[in-house]
This record gives C-alpha cells, sequence and structure tokens, in this order.
C-alpha cells in the first residue's frame, strides 16, 4: 500500500456517504419508467437493499428517507429495522413537488391555503425526524415559472421566506434545515432557487441551523462547481452534497461517471476547506439508475467517491502552495495534476482486505446471489421512487 500513506487510511476509515432510499426503487426518463426484478415494494425492503451496499463497502451506513415515498406506519420499527440491519436513517427529504395543488408553487404559492398545506407536510416531516433520530430536513422545490410576465417574482421570495421561517422555527435544537438549489426543471422562464446564492441568502436568513445542499448536477455546463463548494465552507454554510454525474442536464447518474476530473477538484476543496469527514457536512448520494442495477450502481458510486478523495488527499500541499506563492504556474498545476493520476485502486483493493471486507466490492456482490434471491422473493414492486 506504499501509494497511500497511513495518514490517508485514516482519513479514509472516517468517509461516511448517505444512500438515497429512492435509489433502489423503479426509475427512469420523462417517457419511460422501467421496471426492475427485486424491485422493493416498501421502505423496509428498501434499506435492506442499502445495507448490502454498506456490507460490502462499508462506506456507506446511513439510508436517507423521502416522505410521502417511505411512509410508514411505525418508524420507531422502521428505526430499529434499519439498526438490525447495520445501517441508521438519515436525512428526511420533503416532497411538495407531486400533488396537483402545487401545480403552481408550495411554499411560493399565492393562495395561503396552499403554503399552509406545503408548511403542514414539513411539519410531519420534522415529526418523522424525532422519531427517526434524523437530523436534517432536505427541502427541494420544483417551483417556478415558464412564461415572463407569469409570475412576480419578488412576491415568491418573500413568500418562500415567510414559509421557510415558519418551518425553521419547528425544527427541534439539534435538527437542520438544509436547502437545495437546482439550475432549471421543472420550471423553464425561471426557478425560486436556481443557484447556490439563492439558496444562501433564504438560508442565512433563517439562522445557524439552516445550510445549503450543493447537489453537483444542479447546475449550468461549465459552472465551477469547486469554486462554490470553497465559497460555501468558507461562508460557514455548506451543510451537505447529493452527488451524482450528469452530461447534458439533470442526469443522477453515478458519481463520476461524466468527469472524474471535476469530482477530484470537489472533493480536494472539500478537505481544502475543512469539510472532509466533518459532522456538519453530510456526503450523499442522489441518483436513479434507470439502465443499470441498484445496488451495484450505488457500490460503484460510493466506491468512485473514496477514490477521488484518496487522489485529492494525495495532493502535496505544501508544495502546491510553494508554488502557488512564487507563482510557478507550470509546477503548481504539475503537483496537482500528479495526485490526480495516481492510480490508488490497487493500493484500495489491498487496504480492503485488511479491514475484513472483499478486495472487489463489486465482484463480491454480483457473486452474492442477492439480486437473484430478490428477484425471486419480491413480485410487484414499484416502490420508490419516480415510478410510484
Amino acid at each position: 500500500m506504499s501509494t497511500i500513506p497511513q495518514t490517508v487510511l485514516d482519513q479514509l476509515e472516517l468517509q461516511a456517504i448517505e444512500l438515497p432510499s429512492w435509489a433502489f426503487g423503479n426509475s427512469g426518463t420523462r417517457f419511460k419508467v422501467f421496471g426492475t426484478p427485486g424491485t422493493p415494494r416498501d421502505p423496509y425492503e428498501k434499506i435492506a437493499d442499502a445495507a448490502q451496499v454498506n456490507a460490502y463497502t462499508k462506506l456507506a451506513p446511513t439510508v436517507a428517507l423521502h416522505i410521502p415515498w417511505d411512509k410508514v406506519d411505525d418508524y420507531d420499527d422502521l428505526r430499529a429495522h434499519a439498526e438490525g440491519l447495520g445501517v441508521s436513517l438519515g436525512t428526511i427529504n420533503s416532497n411538495t413537488f407531486q400533488d396537483d395543488d402545487y401545480k403552481f408553487g408550495a411554499l411560493t404559492h399565492e393562495d395561503a391555503a396552499v403554503r399552509q398545506k406545503a408548511i403542514d407536510h414539513h411539519f410531519e416531516c420534522i415529526e418523522i425526524m424525532h422519531a427517526t433520530g434524523s437530523r436534517d430536513l432536505k427541502i427541494w422545490l420544483a417551483e417556478g415559472s415558464n412564461y415572463p410576465g407569469q409570475a412576480d417574482l419578488r412576491g415568491r421570495q418573500d413568500r418562500l421566506q415567510e414559509s421557510l421561517q415558519t418551518i425553521y422555527d419547528r425544527l427541534g435544537d439539534e435538527q437542520r434545515l438544509v436547502l437545495e438549489y437546482k439550475f432549471f426543471e421543472p420550471a423553464f422562464y425561471h426557478t425560486d432557487v436556481p443557484d447556490w446564492g439563492t439558496s444562501y441568502a433564504q438560508v442565512a436568513a433563517l439562522g445557524d441551523k439552516a445550510m445549503v445542499c450543493l447537489d453537483t448536477g444542479h447546475h449550468a455546463p461549465g459552472t465551477n462547481i469547486e469554486f462554490i463548494v470553497m465559497q460555501l465552507l468558507r461562508l460557514g454554510k455548506l451543510g451537505s452534497f447529493d452527488f451524482n454525474s450528469r452530461f447534458y442536464a439533470d442526469d443522477d447518474l453515478i458519481v463520476g461517471a461524466a468527469d472524474p476530473f471535476q469530482l477530484f477538484r470537489i472533493v480536494y476543496e472539500v478537505a481544502r476547506g475543512g469539510g472532509l469527514n466533518h459532522p456538519d457536512v453530510a456526503f450523499m448520494l442522489d441518483q436513479c439508475h434507470n439502465v443499470e442495477d441498484k445496488i451495484p450502481g450505488q457500490i460503484r458510486s460510493v466506491l468512485n467517491v473514496q477514490e477521488m478523495t484518496a487522489r485529492a488527499l494525495l495532493v502535496d500541499t505544501d508544495a502546491l502552495r510553494a508554488a502557488q506563492v512564487s507563482g510557478d504556474v507550470l509546477e503548481a498545476n504539475r503537483i496537482f495534476m500528479d495526485a490526480f493520476y495516481t492510480d490508488v485502486r490497487p493500493a484500495l483493493a489491498e487496504w480492503r482486505e485488511t479491514r475484513g471486507l472483499a478486495a472487489d466490492p463489486m465482484a463480491a456482490f454480483a457473486a452474492s446471489g442477492y439480486l437473484a434471491q430478490i428477484a425471486a422473493d419480491r413480485v410487484g414492486g414499484v416502490q420508490a421512487g419516480w415510478g410510484a
């Protein structure tokens, strides 16, 4: 394991990446949702699938829930089920984008009754957080307008602030609100929370328990995402990541699939800014596996994050800083690129074996027979998911 110093391995051992429950259910495009044999039939089976990822990687100890997709009658029982499988319940994600009342907005709607309905949904999510032991309430809003003149842009921001404040005031002492942003879609003229600046402006007005969630797929082409990471860490407002990849729009593909170098640059800035393995900066995946098997897709994703984290931690920061101070542009770039081009995979495989894991988690899971087992045991599962 000469490629990876022990100090780096110590950091990697602390790494934790939360899995999204919905990644294990049926999903697809705007045109078709594809079914998969063995699809979970309820939240219990989603958690069982997520536990497989953690069992083979030791990287995914928590599972995020989505309400109402993951509603159950007894959350204490769901929590005990998860803990029995070696994982715990994490972020609670609200949903105000699949109800007819929210056609023209939820927390921003002109009608106070609709806004209250959306607020009450978030109150329900907070009650679920109390039952599951979850810390974070994550809010993503599919709100905006399609045409100039359709909406009062400023008025919607004012209503959003008022609604978020009402939700924020209901949080427990140890709970947080994280506000996600998205460049566009499903609204095409304007989106109410389209960028990190808008999210930051909203959460900064709420208080210390409100943070920004950065989804790596939610940016315009060419955006320097690592700069945003740096700035939010600098401001103390980066609460969580949703890791995925995109080629053209918000594709929710396996993280690192489209641009591994971008993932490396992002993780480097996380480490540089003190956010790596920091309890206040949560790493989470947000992916929909359209054509690949769900569990192997999640295994591949967390391994990609681990690999790029290892490479980012190999940057010789002292030498890099000396080159930066001296204005040696080419030397600084060489130092940075040398770390990125280092093949850490053999060393990571060897290190896994020292921890009682398979050197190749993907191959080990494929050989386990789990997919064949759930395909035989689960009939009619559509839970998730966009196909729910």
